[in-house]
């Protein structure tokens, strides 16, 4: 592997790691060299541990509900405690469907609280010793919906611009200080998240039409941008909503 892209001795935390496109995320640092601590409320699956074991890796769990902001200070404080912690990947995200006229307002303070707050507050916990030490990556998942409205997902979209508000905004004051903050919005993927669309056939339609590229992504599409986000290629990618999204932006 060229050094550019070469992420070994090198320690990521992925927030969701264990599934989806965590799942695409963590697979593509292990390949790339480095160890993954995934945080969230499921389990690494057994397969993935015992990849991450035959490329002589690490892999690493700590429970955590992204709502819990005393939970989210004590595991990164543990998490800090035993490791280095050179990338930060705010991945995991919650998302609920009414119309806005209809929205429930403690919904709405739910996905704020895990797709805005959580992501704040991790960036703040793992990012000092970053800027303390001068390098440091921090990669957030936005969405399209950074750019677009969507439909009956007003918290969402809510989020995921706010997202890439928050990214501009660390790049402009911790860039100068050796850390890098990006983001990737991901495009249609073919996730658990998107399972309402996936099994609407006539919306599906609508959607995959306008793509492309010709076809809805896939949680590795998204982990070779993560590493590339968090390798030394992307040195001078600062501040960037990257849409890894088969073309729909430029549609």
């Amino acid at each position: 592997m060229s050094t550019a892209f070469d992420l070994a001795g090198r320690t990521a935390v992925v927030t969701g790691g264990g599934r989806g496109l965590g799942h695409g995320i963590t697979t593509a640092l292990l390949d790339a060299g480095a160890d993954v601590v995934v945080l969230g409320r499921s389990g690494i699956p057994a397969e993935l541990s015992a990849y991450a074991e035959g490329l002589g890796r690490q892999v690493h769990f700590a429970a955590l509900d992204l709502s819990d902001p005393a939970r989210i200070e004590a595991v990164a404080q543990s998490v800090l405690a035993e490791h280095q912690v050179d990338i930060l990947v705010n991945n995991a995200g919650t998302q609920a469907r009414h119309p806005a006229v209809d929205f429930p307002l403690d919904v709405w303070d739910d996905v704020i609280a895990v797709n805005l707050r959580s992501v704040f507050q991790l960036c703040q916990l793992f990012g000092r010793p970053m800027i303390e030490r001068g390098d440091g990556k921090i990669i957030n998942l936005a969405s399209l919906l950074s750019f677009q409205g969507g439909l009956t997902v007003p918290a969402y979209a809510a989020s995921k611009g706010a997202v890439a508000q928050l990214t501009k905004a660390l790049c402009n004051e911790w860039s100068g200080k050796g850390v890098n903050v990006n983001a990737v919005a991901p495009g249609y993927m073919a996730t658990d998240m998107n399972e309402a669309l996936l099994a609407d056939p006539a919306r599906l339609e609508q959607l995959s039409v306008r793509i492309p590229a010709g076809r809805w992504g896939t949680p590795e599409d998204i982990g070779n941008v993560v590493v590339f986000l968090a390798a030394p290629a992307s040195a001078y990618v600062h501040g960037q909503i990257l849409a890894v999204d088969g073309g729909w932006m430029a549609r």
